[in-house]
């Protein structure tokens, strides 16, 4: 019925292909454009107090151009989920790569805020396209039972990316001035289009595989599960924003470190932040090799997670730096552990070629809220302090986790097994 939800995916598990190295070959390349995506997204907020110096800008409009890559994401995300349903991964990820390292690159010839802001949307557009791609790839190359795991390896790529970013970009900066930490991320990118070209199988479309295509966006917007992951992700999304884009400003403006300091001590929350993807796909599969059900495992690692996230309300009172990017570390690390958690539920709730569809719409909304929450967030730095700020990140991903499971019917009909 076109009307009707999808039964949860505990019972058709797909034999996944055999070629094991090559999957893990393919997982390690989705691993690293995400660490090149996140690269180029970081470069803005590390570069904020300098770019804000020269371009002459204000914490509100700094959050205006955050939110225009999050508005070109938010405009991208189900065009580049239709893409990688329709045509496959393979040339999905080569186009949307090509399309947001050209963007990347174009920044190192802005002369003003409104010109990093279009450049800023051109890359959103493009980089909306990296987790509809690798969640296609990841559901085609592993079975359910370890998605999830593969889904937390590539997207602790976000935070090995924001790991790397300020000592790569301080260097980048001190050494040859601030235009040629664009331009680096921009040229990895096109280095790794060729190997991802070259490795991954060209069969990988739909269109071309005989993979059926009959759900349609209004067949999706009909189920209460698009709805319960889009509003999940709506509330989970902004949190990791918050730190990748504002984490620099405030260790700069707030508590008084140098951009060397940054540059030295900034990556240590994401060190241990990285840990969070990689064990929250862990304990899911290892929940699931036990015999927990699929509800009980998204809810023992969701719940606990997004609780563990209540700990981002102690940051500001913290007189020591220190102290405080330790505090930031275990906020991010239960926040990444929950994003693998949240993206392993929408291979639960819908079919193999509905995935990349249906990341999509959740990017729209993660989009929509990332567009909103920047110019929140600046507001509320220039009008009162980062410490409601800080709250509003802590109670977030509680409340994506309760809209999940009670907007998810699926869930809600599966909770004794």
């Amino acid at each position: 019925m076109p009307g009707s939800e999808f039964k949860i995916q505990e019972d058709t598990v797909s034999s996944p292909p055999q070629d094991l190295p090559r999957r893990w070959v393919i997982l390690a390349l989705i691993f690293s454009i995400t660490v090149i995506n996140f690269i180029d997204r970081q470069t803005l907020s590390v570069l904020a107090p300098v770019l804000k110096a020269t371009f002459h800008l204000s914490n509100e409009y700094y959050g205006r151009i955050v939110a225009a890559l999050q508005f070109g994401m938010m405009s991208g995300e189900f065009p580049m989920g239709w893409l990688m349903d329709r045509w496959g991964a393979r040339l999905g990820l080569t186009a949307a790569v090509l399309w947001w390292s050209g963007a990347t690159g174009a920044q190192v010839f802005c002369g003003s805020g409104m010109q990093l802001g279009i450049t800023r949307f051109w890359m959103g557009t493009g980089e909306a396209g990296n987790y509809p791609g690798g969640m296609k790839a990841v559901s085609r190359f592993f079975s359910k039972e370890k998605r999830t795991l593969a889904i937390g390896i590539f997207n602790s790529g976000s935070m090995i990316g924001a790991t790397i970013a300020p000592p790569l970009i301080v260097f980048l900066m001190q050494r040859y001035g601030f235009r040629a930490a664009f331009l680096v991320p921009a040229l990895l990118g096109l280095i790794w289009v060729p190997l991802w070209w070259f490795t991954y199988p060209g069969k990988a479309s739909p269109l071309l595989s005989g993979e059926p295509l009959q759900i349609s966006l209004p067949v999706l917007l009909r189920q209460s599960s698009t709805w319960a992951v889009m509003m999940c992700r709506f509330l989970i999304g902004p949190v990791m924003q918050f730190y990748w884009y504002w984490i620099p400003s405030y260790l700069y403006s707030v508590r008084h470190m140098s951009l060397t300091q940054i540059g030295f001590l900034g990556w240590i929350p994401f060190l241990l932040g990285d840990t969070g993807g990689v064990l929250g796909g862990w304990a899911a599969g290892w929940l699931q090799s036990r015999g927990v059900g699929i509800y009980n495992v998204r809810k023992i690692t969701m719940v606990g997670s997004s609780l563990l996230c209540l700990t981002s309300l102690m940051v500001t009172y913290l007189h020591s730096a220190t102290a405080a990017l330790f505090t930031i570390g275990i906020a991010i690390m239960a926040d990444n552990f929950l994003s693998a958690n949240m993206f392993g539920a929408i291979t639960d709730l819908f079919p193999d070629h509905a995935i990349g569809r249906v990341t999509g719409l959740t990017g729209v909304s993660g989009g929509l809220s990332g567009l909103l929450f920047p110019l929140l967030t600046g507001a509320l730095v220039d009008r009162v302090s980062y410490k409601p700020v800080f709250i509003l990140v802590g109670f977030m991903p509680l409340l994506g986790t309760l809209a999940l499971f009670i907007l998810g019917k699926q869930y809600r009909s599966t909770r004794s097994t």
